[in-house]
């Protein structure tokens, strides 16, 4: 059979009949076309993406990040979403970049006219999966054009997995008490908001206001604080060359066992066993020169067990003047020695895997000899919370017994 060329059959076809195939030749084609088109730029996305992702400080690199920048912008607005969802758990540095790669987008589709993908950009803004900075910035890039968003979203993030959101949620809801007369509806506002605060400014307005009413507000537990430690000491820290000293309590942990809470120990002054230490403070502070002695040129030990229901990964955050360790399960985490730095709530965040059951930490905290009424504070706080700052509960509140009684971590 000999076959004949498409065009050589097209005089033997009726006009109409003719029409009709060449139009579905055409969409077939041009189906192919998009998906082959679409396919190249996905890939392109993708790859542009992952040289983002994967950026490290330095020129070369820098070089190569401005390539990807340049075909995201190149693709246009279908490379938004894609970029958003590669901010997640990327680098400080790779975030900064896709963060720009997306800025560009928009202020290229804006300025020529277009519409940004309104629904696919606030799905990603709800999205708490998503690194929290990518979804402000969405969500402060579709505020300029949609008035509405604020009241559409912002109630429904009280709990939030970010910060900031949450901070947003809570203001609003204390904007709402503070204009309300009824004393009851007024503390119904003020505890809704208490539940969602993860800020201390917002907490302290929040808690000042509900306690002017008579109402009971435990902070310490909002917040994770804990309150209840054995201590021992002091052991010298003259000329501030403590810190690198293992002590008693340090060298039980060196030897691979739990500090006892029955030993006692060589101190600075005299011979020192644990003994126990409770705080009330609302924000959790322990002052050791206040509840105990301001040893000047001396380090205390600390310890406490925080029991969890499962293995999970907490941080532990501290806010301390002083030099210090800080030991979990006998594993050094962390430790900072600067002395008579402002002393904040959450100064220093330490990420932690607390393991099912009965944990132990144990704090080392050093005062120097400075004579200055500003370097007098000898003192700590610590909580247990997720990363948004929201306080993790303990599985008991029988810290500071078990501590005594010697449980191992």
């Amino acid at each position: 059979m000999k076959i004949r060329p498409l065009a050589a059959m097209a005089p033997a076809l009726k006009p109409a009949r003719s029409r009709r195939i060449f139009t579905k030749i055409g969409i077939v084609l041009a189906m192919f076309a998009a998906a082959l088109t679409g396919r190249v730029h996905g890939d392109d996305t993708s790859d542009a993406i992952a040289v983002l992702r994967s950026v490290q400080p330095g020129a070369v690199d820098s070089a190569k990040a401005r390539k990807a920048v340049d075909q995201l912008t190149s693709t246009g607005a279908q490379a938004l979403i894609p970029l958003l969802h590669g901010c997640r758990d990327a680098s400080p540095l790779a975030e900064n970049w896709l963060r720009n790669a997306f800025e560009q987008i928009v202020d290229q589709e804006t300025k020529a006219g277009q519409k940004l993908p309104q629904q696919g950009l606030e799905a990603f803004v709800k999205d708490q999966n998503q690194s929290p900075s990518a979804r402000r910035l969405v969500y402060e890039t579709l505020k300029r054009s949609d008035a509405g968003i604020e009241d559409r979203l912002i109630p429904k993030m009280l709990l939030d997995s970010s910060p900031e959101f949450r901070r947003d949620a809570v203001a609003r809801l204390i904007g709402e008490a503070s204009e309300v007369t009824d004393a009851t509806k007024a503390t119904a506002l003020y505890r809704q908001a208490f539940s969602g605060a993860v800020h201390e400014d917002q907490v302290k307005i929040i808690s000042d206001a509900l306690r002017k009413q008579g109402e009971q507000v435990d902070v310490q537990t909002h917040f994770g604080f804990l309150s209840e430690w054995s201590i021992v000491g002091p052991f010298d820290n003259r000329e501030e060359k403590g810190l690198a000293i293992a002590y008693g309590p340090e060298l039980d942990i060196e030897s691979g066992k739990a500090p006892d809470p029955q030993a006692e120990y060589d101190g600075q002054l005299s011979k020192v066993r644990w003994q126990a230490i409770t705080t009330k403070d609302d924000y959790g502070v322990v002052d050791i020169a206040k509840q105990i002695e301001n040893y000047k040129g001396s380090l205390m030990y600390a310890m406490t067990i925080w029991k969890s229901d499962k293995d999970q990964q907490v941080e532990v955050r501290l806010g301390t003047p002083n030099s210090w360790k800080l030991w979990v399960n006998g594993k050094l985490v962390f430790e900072r020695e600067e002395y008579h730095r402002n002393s904040l709530l959450d100064q220093y965040r330490v990420p932690v895997l607390m393991k099912a059951g009965a944990n132990t930490l144990m704090l080392k905290i050093c005062q120097n000899e400075q004579p200055q009424d500003w370097a007098q504070r000898y003192q700590f706080q610590m909580r247990i919370c997720t990363s948004t700052g929201s306080a993790i509960k303990p599985s008991t509140s029988t810290a500071r017994n078990e501590t005594r009684s010697g449980v191992q971590p």
